[in-house]
């Protein structure tokens, strides 16, 4: 018997075995091409320079990288000394970015140039112990050191996430969290194989690139990954690199389809496309345009691979709100407010387990007790489920906004602005769009004789948060809201903006209702 591929050394170790002379990893904007030897070489390299510089099991990294090689090579080295990386989004400034180090209580920060000053600049502020450049990270060879014994469970990712209320929350991912998940795309649908050929556009420090890595390690697939989505010459890369699955979430269907039709839209080798959320009005005509099956996935950061639309069902859930069933490893339940399972087809919350999910949340075991409440994780999604098994979604319970794929939780933005001096009290809600699906919209109760106009907060925000978070629309009440508790009632606040005159920063005018 081989050895268990359930770790990322495994992974590794087995691809470069099997393809060694094979490419694995293409980043056309960098010129980088890495086969799958070169891959065993290099994270080995990397291994030894980071253990010289004291990292071992049970620390924590973070890496605030673009997609460039590094950062994979960075991820599967700390994954060999049994140490758990902490992706940092690039756009985060000094409040986020101070936030997620803080918490995690990481000792040494891998970046490139752009980000040196910023993590500077907020080290005292963190437990952050040593800043090291990427490119002072060599590939040369050096003398074989025992590394640490690393098993299924040891941790790799403390994952950072705005999944659920309140500030992002830490998933602690195990090495077995991504093995499984890489193994349900080649064991299950799609079942890649080592003759596809694979590609990414979205940021690395989320962990959709970071799985098409395991899948490519697992499966033997070449991984095209762009720098970042660029809807006019998408298509035309997936021609280009000979592209034979792909995923993709948020805005990227819609944007696609927005695109001036071109002799790329059907000149390809694409099987299938997955994507998450697909936009139930142009599901259909995203296969008629691009002549090729689009199906939904969901997943979360905690759980992994949870639901598919798998070959038979395509055609019932095309244009429908089907998340699809299960997969092979997970179960999923429906329950009302008290955790009691509801008959199908009627709503409830979705509840999931198996294998392949979050230890839990990093430093914060009321939060894990919670979500993990009898034994089935709370993911805070409302569906429902039909006789067949099948999963439709019917919205969130929770208090955040999904902006372009982007998870924003209210209670970070509103602790940004309360830091601000004319800020009496913050409220911050989603507003459906028809384009990101929902933007920002931030409501302020000034202080008594205190006046600041929404650029002037707008800025406050930039300064502090990454773009994405920065409210898009913002009003003025002279009293807000408040619950019975002091906590601000938002339903009622909901009801009072439907006559509130608000600003609208993209167009740059003041709306009445």
């Amino acid at each position: 018997m081989g050895e268990p591929i359930d770790t990322l050394p495994a992974l590794v170790r087995r691809a470069a075995h099997r393809w060694p002379d094979r490419i694995a990893w293409e980043f056309p904007e960098t010129g980088d091409r890495l086969s799958f030897a070169d891959i065993e070489v290099s994270t080995a390299a990397y291994a030894r320079q980071l253990a010289a510089l004291g990292v071992g099991p049970g620390d924590r990294v973070a890496v605030m990288l673009g997609n460039r090689p590094e950062f994979a090579l960075s991820w599967l080295a700390l994954g060999r000394l049994g140490a758990a990386m902490v992706p940092v989004n690039t756009g985060y400034r000094r409040h986020d970015a101070t936030g997620i180090l803080a918490h995690s209580q990481v000792r040494l920060a891998i970046t490139e140039k752009a980000h040196l000053d910023l993590l500077a600049t907020i080290q005292p502020d963190t437990t952050l112990e040593k800043i090291v450049d990427c490119a002072d990270l060599s590939l040369t060879t050096k003398e074989n050191s025992a590394e640490p014994a690393v098993v299924a469970e040891t941790v790799a990712n403390i994952q950072y996430t705005s999944g659920t209320t309140g500030a992002p929350k830490g998933c602690v991912l195990p090495q077995r969290y991504w093995t499984t998940l890489a193994a349900s795309l080649v064991e299950h649908s799609p079942k890649i194989t080592a003759d596809d050929i694979i590609l990414t556009a979205q940021p690395f420090h989320y962990i959709d690139p970071q799985w098409n890595v395991a899948l490519s390690l697992l499966s033997g697939c070449k991984l095209v990954v762009l720098d970042r989505f660029h809807p006019r010459t998408f298509w035309a890369d997936i021609e280009r690199h000979r592209v034979t699955w792909f995923y993709c979430l948020g805005l990227m269907p819609k944007l696609l389809l927005e695109m001036p039709p071109a002799r790329h839209d059907r000149k390809h080798v694409v099987r299938t496309v997955c994507a998450s959320a697909i936009p139930t009005a142009i599901h259909r005509a995203l296969e008629e345009r691009f002549g090729v099956p689009w199906v939904e996935a969901f997943g979360m950061t905690e759980t992994g691979a949870d639901l598919r639309v798998f070959d038979d069902d395509h055609d019932h859930a095309v244009g429908t709100t089907c998340l699809g069933r299960p997969v092979p490893g997970k179960e999923a339940m429906v329950v009302d407010d008290a955790d009691n399972p509801v008959p199908r087809g009627v709503t409830g919350e979705l509840v999931l387990r198996g294998a392949g999910m979050m230890h839990g949340y990093f430093r914060d075991q009321e939060a894990t007790a919670k979500a993990f409440r009898g034994g089935w994780f709370h993911t805070g999604d409302l569906v429902s489920m039909d006789t067949a098994g099948r999963v439709y979604y019917a919205g969130r319970t929770k208090d955040m906004i999904r902006r372009s794929g982007e998870n924003i939780a209210a209670l970070e933005v509103e602790t940004v602005l309360a830091q601000h001096a004319g800020v009496r009290v913050a409220a911050v809600v989603p507003e459906p769009d028809d384009l990101r699906g929902e933007e920002v919209y931030a409501v302020v109760q000034l202080h008594d004789g205190v006046t600041h106009s929404p650029e002037e907060l707008t800025r406050f925000c930039a300064d502090r948060l990454a773009a994405f978070k920065v409210p898009r629309y913002w009003a003025y009440v002279d009293q807000m809201p408040l619950t019975p508790s002091e906590r601000v009632a938002k339903k009622t606040l909901r009801e009072t903006l439907r006559s509130t005159r608000r600003y609208d920063r993209a167009r740059d005018e003041w709306v009445t209702p």
